[in-house]
This record gives C-alpha cells, structure tokens and sequence, in this order.
C-alpha cells in the first residue's frame, strides 16, 4: 500500500509538471534559430521557460561627439507620440591653397555673379511629403566655435551674426532627383544635392581678402581665414515634419561657390571658387521635447510599464529587470533570449523603427555600462570595436521580433552566481562600453544617422502575455 502511495505520488509530480510545461510548450517558441546545438524541448531532459521583464521608460542622455566624417541632421518632426525634434548643423569652410588668392587679386574683379551654397544629400527620416525650410546664416566671431573642439550633440545653440545668407524650401521625396545646371558654357547634371542661393555680400566679402600677413590676409592661412569668417549655421524653420541628412564632408557635393567675373589681359571671364568643409569644426544641435505619450510614460512612476517607446538617441531608453532568474540555479543553459515584440502605433509607417537595437547591462552602482563580452563575439573582432550583432541581437528579425541572445551571460549567472544586472534596450548612433574581457572602454557603433528611428514595443506588463517582453530559457538540470 505505501508502495502504491509512493507511485501514485510520482506520477501526480510528473502528471503536474508535464502539465505545467505543456502549458510553456503552447507558447514554445522555435529553437532552430541558427544554433544547431540547441536540443528540442521535450520536457525529459530538456525544458524551456519563459521569465517576466520588468521594463521601465526612461530619457537617455547622450553624450556623443559629432565627428568629422558623420551625417548630420537637419529639420523639424512633431510626433504626435513622442514630441518634437529640432535640429541644426553648422560647420566651416575655408580655402584650402594658403599663401594663394583664388581671386587672382581684388582689382580684376568685375563681378560677383552668384553665391550658392551647395549641401550633399544623404538621407531623411519622417514625412518626405512635407515642406521643409531651411535657412543659413554666419556663425558669429564670438559664439565659441572653433576647429579643435568635439561638440556633443546636446550643445546649447551657438550666435550667429547678422542677416539671413540664404534658405531653400523643399519637399525631401525630390532631393535624389537628378537636376540640370545650367551656366555660361557649363551645364552639368546634379544628383543628392541641396542648393541655396545665398547673398552676393559674402563673395564681395571674400574677394577684398588678399594673401598678407594682415588682419585681412584670410587667404594666407586657414587659421586667418577663419578668424573672418567662423562657419554657417543651418538652422530648420519648425515645419516639415521630417530630418534631412547632409554630409558637410563630402567635398565633392558639399561647397560654397563663388562664381564671379574677372578681367584678364582685357578680356572678361567668368569663373568661380570653391570652399570646403576640410577640417574640423562642425556640430550638430538635436534638441528633443518629449510630449504625448512618451512623455506620459517617462512621468508615470510605474516601474514596470506596459509598453517601451524607443526613441533614436538622443532620446529614450527601456531599463529591464529579470528577477526570476535569482532562482535559477545547477541547470545547463542551452539559449537565453531576450524576446521584444514591437506593436503598430500612430504614423509608424512614417517613423520608421531605428537601423538597430542595442542591449547593454549596468553595475550596481549604475555608472558603468558593459558589453556581453561572449555572447556579442567580441573575442574575435573586438579590435574594431564592433561586435556580432547578427548573432547578439539588434537587427528587426524577419518574424518582426527584436531577440538578444544571453546565453553565456545567464549561465555565469547561474554558475558563478554573478550579479543579476540592470539591462539597458536603446539605440544610439554609437555607444562607449566597458569590456570586462578586455578591461577597457571601446565605441561601438549601432547606427549612421542621429535622430532615425523610434518602435513602440510591448513591455513587461503588457496586456497580451504572448506579447510581453520576456525571457526565453531553454536548460537543462545537472
């Protein structure tokens, strides 16, 4: 009789479990994502979880440098979601042969014909049927820009000086057409570029410089001619409703030309001059005001919010919490995947999501984020400071789920009994994170354009379980 009992009783246990995790294997989600070596889920020797995130919204504030070389943002969004974004760019140009006057000299001289400022065209972001103004004018001698400095994109605004050089409106859906220019034996065809016209008082400016060691000698040496004349600011009218993308590096589609008539041996021409953006000295200002809904989710005081709006940095972060996986302990993890399913929200066909998702985890004092050294294979590429991102995780899948695999990092956890971390979802144009491995901070980079992308995704709390964020454990106990 205490034998039947003690049957009985195994099988209630394993009638109980096997129900129990009938009820994961309902929700199962595939295991033949890429890893072979991943066993089936048989609930034998195999089993599969799924643990709950706790994810909350919070603002991130980004303390990227705009580079030289970067894309940077122009124009005006109001997102009936997440507020509005502002953005301005400025940069210098200079002459780049010193000791040499492209004007051959002030006196020959006839005429200034046409200033024009030329911006190379490399992308866009939002409504490309909206109208977008942009306008120009000279950064001013006492705003503090300079060549050496890196400005953060978070940088107040800096002064200008005097009128507007020029603007241009324009619908961005036409900016990759081909556009015929037509000049006095010279026609030529343009394709991705921005052109404003701009005042002819600048290249009457720039035509009375010479090559003297003078406070007029701005075409002695670029240092002297940037002392007369700091840069320009391109600044978006607030309507548009879209970013547009320049590259102020691109000295191909990326110029101030001059173009003005001389007089040489009696005879008049017609010639002009380019300046270049071929140093450093270039910022680029995007301001966000969160509003609607993302806003109202930034102030709620829930810890565990329903949905996470991400925005592109400079802009939102999700911080995630496991707390279940404390109780696991003695399993073998075979994947440990963070599940993110992204949900339809207002004119996300115009807000497209970000280029790429990136997960980090922080210490317990919160000052220092990490990498997942192995899990990101950074072992074998680490030295160009980029990671596996197709094996880690960050790219939208193509059954419209964002998944980070973690698995090394659980089973530390579980074997090493190493911290259960705050994680950290956002999606930045790059990050600095500290590589344990490696014992130092190195730049990673997510995306190529500030400002791109935003993805409302289904949280921790949210009403569909299916949906929620969450983990997805398969292991096996030892």
């Amino acid at each position: 009789m205490k034998n039947t009992r003690l049957v009985l009783t195994g099988i209630a246990i394993v009638s109980a479990v096997a129900i129990s995790f009938t009820a994961c294997q309902k929700i199962n989600e595939a295991t033949d994502l890429g890893d072979g070596l991943i066993p089936p889920v048989d609930n034998i020797t195999t089993f599969e979880a799924i643990l709950d995130i706790e994810s909350d919204n919070k603002t991130y504030t980004d303390s990227n440098k705009v580079y030289f070389s970067d894309e940077q943002a122009v124009g005006y969004i109001n997102d009936p979601l997440y507020g509005t974004t502002h953005a301005d760019a400025y940069f210098n140009v200079s002459y780049g042969n010193p000791l040499i006057n492209p004007f051959i000299n002030k006196d020959s001289v006839v005429a200034i014909d046409s200033v024009v400022l030329s911006l190379s065209y490399a992308g866009y972001y939002g409504d490309t049927n909206a109208v977008q103004t942009i306008r120009v004018f000279e950064i001013a001698q006492n705003a503090g820009f300079n060549d050496t400095t890196v400005y953060k994109y978070n940088h107040p605004d800096f002064l200008t000086t005097g009128g507007e050089l020029g603007s241009k409106s324009f619908q961005v859906k036409n900016l990759n057409d081909s556009i015929l220019h037509i000049r006095k034996r010279d026609t030529t065809k343009l394709v991705n570029v921005i052109r404003i016209p701009l005042s002819n008082q600048l290249g009457n400016r720039f035509k009375l410089y010479d090559t003297t060691f003078s406070a007029n000698g701005g075409f002695r040496s670029d240092s002297i001619f940037k002392t007369l004349f700091r840069g320009l600011a391109i600044k978006a009218d607030n309507s548009g409703n879209a970013l547009t993308y320049i590259a102020p590096s691109d000295n191909i589609n990326t110029k101030l030309t001059v173009y003005y008539q001389v007089k040489k041996s009696g005879v008049i021409d017609t010639t002009f001059v380019d300046f270049l953006h071929t140093t450093g000295g270039n910022a680029n200002l995007v301001n966000r005001n969160p509003a609607g809904a993302w806003n109202s989710y930034l102030t709620n005081g829930t810890p565990n919010d329903d949905l996470i709006y991400l925005q592109s940095s400079p802009g939102s972060y999700a911080s995630l919490r496991i707390p279940a996986l404390d109780t696991f302990r003695n399993v073998l993890v075979h994947r440990a995947e963070i599940i993110a399913n992204p949900i339809r929200s207002t004119q996300d066909d115009i807000f497209l999501q970000p280029q790429a998702l990136i997960l980090d985890r922080l210490n317990t004092a919160g000052d220092t984020a990490s990498t997942f050294d192995a899990d990101m294979g950074i072992s074998n590429n680490f030295s160009n400071y980029t990671y596996d991102i197709n094996s880690f995780g960050g790219f939208l899948k193509s059954d419209s789920t964002y998944r980070f695999n973690i698995s090394r990092y659980v089973q530390n956890m579980v074997t090493r009994r190493t911290g259960n971390q705050l994680l950290r979802l956002y999606a930045p144009v790059r990050t600095f994170l500290f590589s344990p491995g490696y014992n130092a901070i190195n730049q990673i980079y997510i995306g190529d354009k500030v400002g791109y992308g935003r993805v409302l995704i289904a949280g921790g709390n949210y009403v569909n379980p299916a949906k929620r964020l969450r983990l997805r454990l398969v292991y096996s106990r030892l």
